[in-house]
């Protein structure tokens, strides 16, 4: 796969925001837009990842959502107020987020505009599933198909983490680098499970090089405050007509996979996958899984 061509991280305006982006593979094959989840950046899309699914013959887009990474970090919006945020996940009480996921979805449309896509393949993991699923049931037009990865439709009584997850992210990060990597290759440790190896080395690469590259607490904040006052999107995912996969772990602790069989029983005709001892993330040994999925529902639509 070094044959896959690799066009460097750019950065574009989009929706009033910059974005970061890079991509792999042939820019006239047809796109496919990876679209990442909360507090994590491009390079969370791993790269072999990313050429395993060029080399079947795909442009594979991969960027920072806002606030995060490269892209830009809106410093001047109001931190969320943790009181209000755990009103509205709790209780539903009034709560206005500095911005949405729908305006996340809308900063997705405009770097497909900016890059001249008229329609692509969107495949989203986690909060980046919920964003897909947006971008699917608002711009419906110019989804070829939607691939939602360990993500939900925003039912808020299945949107249950396990306690101990709970009790985890509730921690605010060191603020000293070295305990900052080891706090975080714990959570990255606690989502993965102990079904497959973990692959501790190449976590901390990527830990590590989120940091340099960009990592925001308050950020993370913004985005999850988009999260917690999302609407439920059920009712609307009804309405697509599109080619569907739905991948979910089997032991996910963070968005139970009771998250991923609601999504696909939403979406007509949607082919669900949940994967056995998967977690919240996604083990190297399932990627060819998810390649040959996506690979065979694509073929389906020939």
């Amino acid at each position: 796969m070094s044959d896959v061509p690799y066009h460097p991280e750019t950065l574009y305006q989009c929706n009033g925001v910059t974005l970061a982006c890079d991509s792999f593979g042939d820019k006239s094959h047809p796109p496919v837009l990876l679209v990442m989840g909360l507090a994590t950046q491009l390079i969370h899309w791993d790269e072999q990842f990313c050429r395993q699914l060029a080399a079947q013959g795909y442009w594979v887009i991969r960027f920072d959502n806002r606030d995060i990474g490269k892209s830009e970090h809106l410093h001047h919006l109001k931190l969320p107020n943790l009181i209000k945020l755990a009103g509205k996940h709790f209780f539903n009480t009034q709560f206005t987020p500095p911005y949405s996921l729908q305006d996340m979805a809308d900063d997705a449309i405009a770097l497909m505009d900016t890059l001249r896509i008229p329609k692509a393949h969107v495949v989203g993991v986690s909060m980046g599933g919920m964003i897909s699923q947006l971008i699917a049931i608002h711009y419906p037009e110019r989804v070829q198909s939607l691939t939602s990865i360990m993500s939900a439709p925003g039912d808020k009584k299945l949107l249950k983490p396990t306690p101990r997850m709970s009790l985890f992210m509730m921690k605010p990060p060191p603020a000293n680098r070295t305990q900052h990597i080891a706090h975080t290759i714990n959570m990255w440790r606690l989502l993965h499970g102990k079904h497959y190896p973990f692959e501790e080395e190449r976590v901390h690469r990527i830990v590590t090089t989120s940091l340099k590259r960009g990592f925001s607490p308050k950020g993370v904040m913004r985005q999850l405050s988009a999260i917690v006052s999302a609407e439920d999107r059920t009712q609307k995912l009804t309405q697509l007509k599109l080619p569907s996969l739905v991948f979910h772990g089997e032991n996910d602790p963070l968005v139970p996979v009771a998250n991923g069989i609601a999504t696909a029983q939403s979406i007509p005709g949607a082919k669900l996958t949940i994967v056995k001892g998967m977690g919240h993330t996604i083990p190297t040994p399932v990627w060819p899984q998810i390649v040959d999925e996506f690979q065979n529902m694509v073929g389906e639509m020939r």
